[in-house]
């Protein structure tokens, strides 16, 4: 979308359903009367329902419930992550696109889908990514050491989970990359990483957040496991906003993760944490792990206890809790 049809589109917005001339927006930007009917006719095909009158001029009725690139540009306040924006209607998975893009993108870009056809969590079990979700991928740049890029879906998941307690839910993170609310999951977290002699090149933060998913979308066996932010508030969430704040947060998260000791992070990750103290059995593509989860290390790893008091720290697998907590 032109940068004069996103001129027109906050004008209207913030005018809070009072005409605009044809004439008044003509000189705020610039342009012509013609000109302006013509970026009006445009702005109605992307589904933005504007009423017309020749004496009175455009009111701004209702905006679509697409994630529109230049609506989310409009409210950003964070100064990196999301500048730049690539939206599709539909892809495969967001990261898929996102690693194609990766090499030439800049340092916080994001790809954000109205749908996804593959989506994928962890170890490649698939991923339910119907239309009022939120699939987007970020794109991150840091100078690290590969051995510390799984801190990203620790960050992540803090910036994911205050943004979701804002709005009165109790969210919590199931390690390693869930966040749930009243113990069914809401989002899933899967970051990607590529790196060259242990240097970090970039990571791609997936995240999928049932949104304004209709329940219905869902199988009986999912609904049993699963939820979303419509259900739980009672009402559907006004994505642009959301998005714009989970940038805002992860931003925070980011700058604080690259410019204070890790400690504080993974501090807050545990005090969040809905697995730190529970009995879990973690499949590994090696092995069975069953014990107590009693803390995390500075990598990521889940630290589980057997009934021996022997540790051993768990870097990723199939978390399943066996006790009620």
């Amino acid at each position: 979308m032109s940068s004069k049809r996103s001129e027109i589109i906050k004008i209207l917005k913030e005018s809070e359903g009072k005409a605009v001339s044809g004439e008044e927006l003509g000189n705020l930007l610039g342009i012509s009367r013609t000109m302006v009917w013509k970026y009006i006719k445009s702005i109605a095909k992307e589904g933005y329902e504007i009423e017309s009158s020749p004496k009175i001029g455009y009111i701004l009725r209702s905006v679509p419930d697409r994630l529109n690139p230049d609506a989310i540009k409009m409210g950003l306040r964070s100064s990196l992550i999301g500048q730049k924006i690539h939206h599709f209607d539909e892809l495969t998975s967001t990261n898929i696109t996102a690693k194609e893009l990766a090499h030439d993108a800049e340092d916080g870009t994001v790809v954000v889908a109205e749908i996804q056809k593959g989506g994928r969590g962890r170890l490649g079990r698939e991923w339910l990514s119907p239309r009022g979700g939120i699939w987007m991928s970020v794109i991150l740049k840091p100078t690290i050491s590969l051995a510390h890029a799984s801190r990203l879906t620790l960050v992540a998941g803090i910036a994911i989970s205050k943004i979701m307690r804002k709005l009165g839910l109790d969210a919590r993170i199931k390690w390693p990359n869930d966040i749930l609310i009243d113990g069914k999951k809401v989002c899933g977290i899967l970051t990607e990483v590529n790196a060259e002699m242990e240097l970090v090149d970039y990571i791609v933060v997936g995240i999928g957040i049932n949104a304004n998913v209709d329940m219905n979308e869902f199988s009986d066996d999912i609904r049993d496991v699963a939820t979303t932010l419509w259900s739980e508030l009672g009402e559907p969430i006004d994505r642009i906003s959301f998005i714009q704040d989970v940038l805002f947060e992860l931003e925070q998260e980011y700058i604080r993760f690259r410019t204070q000791p890790f400690s504080g992070i993974l501090d807050e990750w545990t005090s969040l944490s809905d697995t730190i103290g529970r009995q879990v059995t973690i499949t590994t593509p090696s092995k069975m792990i069953e014990g107590k989860a009693v803390g995390m290390t500075e990598d990521g790893a889940l630290v589980v206890e057997d009934s021996d008091g022997t540790r051993e720290d768990v870097m990723a697998g199939l978390c399943i809790y066996t006790k009620a907590k």
